[in-house]
């Protein structure tokens, strides 16, 4: 019942939702892209759950304060510590403890939006492509378009330990995706 209500607010909204995971894939890094805003936690989660993916996903745990952390827990979130940016032995345990929840699930779509934050950054950060490759499960390309109104899932990369080329394949897919503000995106 759940399930059709949220497909026909996403319908009443405009939206819809396009491509599918393909056979046989269980588990693997969801990456959801552009992240500009808020409303795509909304978007990009509701057509999660119309497509019925089993998934989880890091959030910062700035937001898992209560009630809201108990919400986002209950929905999938993966409480994530942001503040040792310049402390690479941390960011390796935070890329180790996402290898390791994919290790040990049987079946688990890790969401991650690559930009790490909605606000305008230089550059993708490159710890879902380590998560991936650790984990040895595909890259999903997953991506909100607002101008067209479109959720969706597009091509399957497996990392191949060629970061830069497998970057480049990956963010030219995102080339014409656009967020709610697109002067937030990376260029």
């Amino acid at each position: 019942m759940m399930r059709w209500i949220i497909t026909h607010i996403f319908k009443w909204l405009g939206w819809q939702v396009t491509g599918d995971l393909p056979p046989g894939i269980s588990k693997g890094v969801l990456v959801i892209a552009p992240h500009t805003s808020n409303w795509d936690f909304f978007y990009g989660m509701s057509a999660i759950y119309i497509k019925r993916i089993p998934t989880r996903f890091a959030i910062k745990k700035e937001i898992m304060f209560f009630p809201l952390g108990s919400i986002l827990k209950w929905m999938g979130a993966i409480s994530i510590d942001r503040t040792q940016k310049s402390n690479t032995h941390k960011k390796s345990n935070q890329v180790h403890m996402m290898t390791e929840i994919l290790d040990k699930s049987e079946k688990l779509i890790l969401i991650i939006a690559p930009e790490g934050t909605r606000k305008y950054a230089p550059r993708w950060k490159t710890g879902f492509y380590h998560i991936a490759l650790g984990a040895k499960v595909p890259i999903i390309l997953g991506y909100l378009d607002y101008t067209k109104k479109e959720a969706g899932i597009g091509p399957i990369i497996y990392p191949t330990g060629d970061i830069e080329k497998d970057m480049e394949q990956i963010q030219n897919f995102y080339k014409d995706k656009i967020g709610k503000y697109p002067h937030q995106g990376v260029r």
